[in-house]
């Protein structure tokens, strides 16, 4: 007869606790850096306010070019055969 070698799984992997460890490390690294990352682009975005906030305009009316489309009160193009948006 043959002597048969049952091995436990901590056996057969003997590196599976220590890849569990750095997994969660990983893991908990990568929330923080999340959390960071939103922070600084949440408190380096510029704030727009009411005032600062763009205007697009259309006019199609009588008097106005066809389809004249201004940001801000400047030109910014054409909508040709466009009547209202």
């Amino acid at each position: 007869m043959s002597k048969t070698l049952l091995l436990t799984s901590e056996a057969r992997r003997p590196f599976a606790r220590s890849r569990l460890l750095a997994a969660h490390a990983l893991g908990a690294a990568s929330r923080q850096l999340g959390r960071l990352a939103a922070a600084l682009s949440a408190s380096a975005a510029p704030r727009q306010t009411r005032e600062a906030s763009q205007v697009l305009e259309f006019y199609a009316e009588a008097g106005a070019p066809e389809g004249a489309l201004y940001l801000d009160g400047e030109l910014v193009g054409y909508l040709p055969g466009v009547t209202r948006l």
